[in-house]
């Protein structure tokens, strides 16, 4: 069984936590466009709260463990170790709980590439423990705004996880999935299990705008999120996301999997 110890020297030799891939300018240059409110990095939150710069950094001081230094500006960021794994206990809980009353989930993520394998064995687990995974609007089309313009991508699922693909057919041996941090594919899942009346979620899983506006609607959500993604914690911090783990989203898909076990292992549902 893997350890805490385990995990925590697991988590910093990968990257995971501790001194990360990502960098000081970008973590910045996503907390001052928050606090303008660019809708890119609010990904379907609504703050409640006046956020300005000073404000978010100190939040993610608090929750992340980076610096709280306005004046230090380069190099790369840094996650507390010790809040990656409370995050990731916080996690197994919330899925246990789940697990227990065999709730309806839905997963997806913005990360396929990164976090696709890591969410799907979530979704095995809690699909063995009796859990109903949801997929609905499986092959709607969405469309995103990105840097290149409007986008039309399709809403699919790979072994429960929610994703969306590129109108445009995929090589084969291409990874699975578009990277986004759009609310729109969660919107669209959420409006069309409305839409037929159910069932809904009661706990919804993912990253970026799946967290983000899921929690927005009201439903519980938990989830993973890289210091330069501050909505997500504003987010917590506002009651409307449950948890958020904090670690480097960007690093090898294999280098998940420890946490995948470790959380599984948590929360009883090691298969």
């Amino acid at each position: 069984m893997l350890t805490a110890a385990d995990l925590r020297a697991h988590l910093l030799a990968a990257r995971l936590a501790g001194v990360v891939g990502t960098t000081r300018e970008e973590s910045l240059r996503s907390y001052r466009l928050f606090a303008a409110r660019d809708p890119r990095v609010l990904i379907g939150l609504d703050p409640e709260g006046a956020w300005g710069e000073r404000e978010v950094l100190a939040l993610m001081a608090d929750r992340c463990g980076v610096s709280a230094d306005p004046r230090h500006i380069s190099g790369h960021d840094v996650i507390d170790v010790g809040r990656t794994l409370a995050g990731l206990d916080a996690c197994a809980e919330r899925l246990a709980a789940a697990a227990r009353r065999g709730a309806a989930v839905l997963l997806g993520t913005g990360h396929p590439h990164r976090l696709l394998r890591f969410y799907a064995v979530l979704a095995d687990a809690l699909s063995a423990a009796g859990c109903t995974v949801l997929t609905p609007a499986q092959g709607r089309c969405v469309d995103i705004t990105t840097r290149f313009g409007l986008r039309t991508y399709n809403l699919d699922y790979v072994r429960g996880v929610g994703l969306v693909r590129g109108a445009a057919p995929q090589r084969p041996g291409c990874e699975p999935g578009a990277h986004t941090h759009s609310p729109l594919p969660v919107r669209t899942a959420l409006d069309a299990a409305a839409a037929v009346g159910g069932p809904l979620p009661e706990l919804v899983i993912g990253d970026h705008g799946w967290v983000c506006a899921a929690g927005q609607l009201g439903f519980e959500a938990v989830g993973l999120a890289d210091v330069n993604d501050p909505a997500p914690f504003v987010g917590q911090a506002e009651g409307v996301v449950s948890v958020v783990v904090p670690l480097d989203d960007g690093v090898r898909s294999g280098y998940y999997l420890p946490l995948t076990r470790y959380v599984l292992n948590r929360a009883c549902l090691s298969q």
